[in-house]
C-alpha cells in the first residue's frame, strides 16, 4: 500500500509467493531434488531440450513461446519458478515500491503473472494490464488471478515485436523482457585502451535491429499518457550493453527520476549481479538526473604494491589477479613498465584485444583489455616469469588463428 516499507512490501510479497507455492531453496542439489520428485525424467528430459532450443534461439521467437508453454502448468510452477524466488521478491520489491498513484498500468512480459496479480493486490484501484505472448502462461494468468478474486486486473496474448498495444498506460513495467539476448555483446568502445563510445548512429541502429529492442521501446513510448513513467530492470550490467540500452532509451525521450539502482541475487546457489533498476518518465531535462557511461566501481582494493612486495604466493596462484574493470587502474599504476612482448588483434566478431607481458619494478606482470569491457592484471614474482610467457603465449596463440587481422 502506498506508504509502505520496503520490509512491509517485502513481506506482503513473500506471502503472495507462497500462494503461488515458490519458497526460497537453499542448495542447487535441494531444488534438482525437488524436481525429481515433481516430475518424470521423461518431462526432465523434455524440459531439459526446450531450455536448449530456447537457448539456440535457431527459429526466432518460437521456441521462447514453447519454453515458457510448456512450463505454465500449474502442477509444475513450485518446482520450476521457484528458481526465480529471490529474483522475485528482490525486483518485485523494488518495483511494487515505484507504483505511486498511477491509475493505469502495464506489466510487459508478465509471464504466468506472479508479480503482476501482486502488484494488482497493492494497488486495487488501479487497472492492471499484463502482457505476454505465451498463450498457455496468459491462460494460467487469468486463472490464478481469478482464484485470487482479483478484479482489476486482465491478461492479454499480444507480442511486442509485432503487435502495438492496446491503449495507453500512466506507469510501463518492463523486467527481463526487453533485452533478452544474452549472447548480445552490445556496443565496442572506440579501442582497447578505454571505455569510451563514440556517437555512432549506425552502430546503435544495428544494436536496437539485431535484438528487436527498437521496436519494443517505440512500441512503449508510443502506449505512455503524457507524463507517464517507465519502470525497467533488464540484463543491463554490462557496461557495453548498458550504454547501448541507455542510449535507446534516451533517444525515446525517457529521463531518469532517480538514479539507476543496480540489484543482487540469487538463482538458488548463483549469484546475480543485474539491472539495473531504471524509473523513467517523460520529463523537462533540468527535472532529470544525467545518464552516465562510466564504468561502475567494481569494488576492488587499489593495487597496494608495497604489501605484496612481501607477500608470499600460495602454491602456483599468483601474487595479484583481477579481472574487473579496475584492473585497468592497477596496470596504469604499475611503475616503470618494461613490455617484454605484446599484441593487438581484432577477433572474428570484431572486437579489439591487447595482450601484454613485461616487467614492473620488482614484478613480472601480464595484462588483457578488449573492447567490451573485459580487462585481467596478473603479478607474480620474476623468478616465476615462464609461468606468464607461457600464459601469453597461449592467449596470443589463440587469437592469431581462425584468420584474425593482428597488429604487433
Amino acid at each position: 500500500m502506498p506508504g509502505d516499507t520496503n520490509d512491509e512490501i517485502r513481506a506482503s510479497l513473500r506471502e503472495h509467493l507462497a500462494r503461488w507455492g515458490l519458497r526460497h531453496v537453499e542448495s542447487d542439489a535441494a531444488y534438482f531434488a525437488w524436481q525429481r520428485e515433481v516430475f518424470t525424467p521423461q518431462e526432465l528430459d523434455t524440459l531439459h531440450r526446450h531450455i536448449e532450443a530456447k537457448r539456440q534461439a535457431t527459429d526466432g521467437p518460437a521456441a521462447e513461446i514453447a519454453f515458457y508453454d510448456l512450463t505454465a502448468q500449474p502442477r509444475s510452477v513450485p518446482a520450476l519458478y521457484s528458481q526465480r524466488y529471490e529474483y522475485y521478491l528482490e525486483v518485485g520489491a523494488r518495483v511494487a515500491g515505484h507504483l505511486g498513484d498511477a491509475s493505469t498500468i502495464l506489466d510487459v512480459g508478465c509471464g504466468i503473472g506472479i508479480l503482476t496479480t501482486f502488484y494488482a493486490k497493492r494497488c486495487p484501484a488501479s487497472t492492471i494490464v499484463g502482457i505476454d505472448r505465451s498463450p498457455a502462461s496468459v491462460d494460467l494468468a487469468r486463472q490464478l488471478a481469478q482464484e485470487l478474486g482479483l478484479t482489476n486486473v486482465r491478461f492479454e496474448c499480444r507480442d511486442l515485436d509485432q503487435q502495438d498495444l492496446a491503449g495507453c498506460f500512466d506507469l510501463i513495467i518492463a523486467t527481463h523482457t526487453l533485452l533478452q539476448a544474452e549472447q548480445e555483446p552490445g556496443l565496442a568502445s572506440r579501442d582497447w585502451s578505454t571505455f569510451v563510445r563514440p556517437a555512432d548512429a549506425q552502430a546503435q541502429q544495428e544494436f536496437e535491429q539485431r535484438i528487436g529492442v527498437g521496436v519494443r521501446l517505440d512500441r512503449l513510448r508510443a502506449g505512455l499518457t503524457p507524463g507517464g513513467r517507465m519502470v525497467v530492470f533488464e540484463k543491463a550490467r554490462q557496461l557495453a550493453r548498458r550504454i547501448a540500452f541507455q542510449r535507446a532509451l534516451a533517444a525515446r525521450g525517457l529521463r531518469l527520476l532517480a538514479p539507476p539502482e543496480p540489484v543482487r541475487y540469487r538463482s538458488v546457489e548463483e549469484v546475480t549481479d543485474d539491472g539495473p533498476l531504471y524509473v523513467m518518465g517523460l520529463v523537462p531535462r533540468e527535472q532529470a538526473c544525467e545518464w552516465d557511461e562510466s564504468p561502475e566501481a567494481d569494488g576492488m582494493p587499489p593495487l597496494d604494491l608495497e604489501s605484496l612486495r612481501s607477500a608470499r604466493a600460495q602454491g602456483d596462484q599468483p601474487l595479484y589477479e583481477n579481472h574487473q574493470i579496475s584492473a585497468e587502474q592497477g596496470w596504469l599504476s604499475l611503475p616503470s613498465k618494461q613490455v617484454t612482448a605484446q599484441v593487438t588483434s581484432r577477433e572474428a566478431d570484431g572486437r579489439q584485444l591487447h595482450v601484454e607481458w613485461g616487467r614492473a619494478g620488482a614484478f613480472v606482470y601480464l595484462y588483457c583489455a578488449n573492447t567490451f569491457d573485459q580487462r585481467q592484471l596478473v603479478l607474480i614474482e620474476p623468478a616465476r616469469a615462464a609461468v606468464l610467457e607461457t600464459y601469453y603465449r597461449e592467449i596470443t596463440s589463440e587469437q592469431s588463428g581462425g584468420g584474425k587481422e593482428t597488429v604487433r
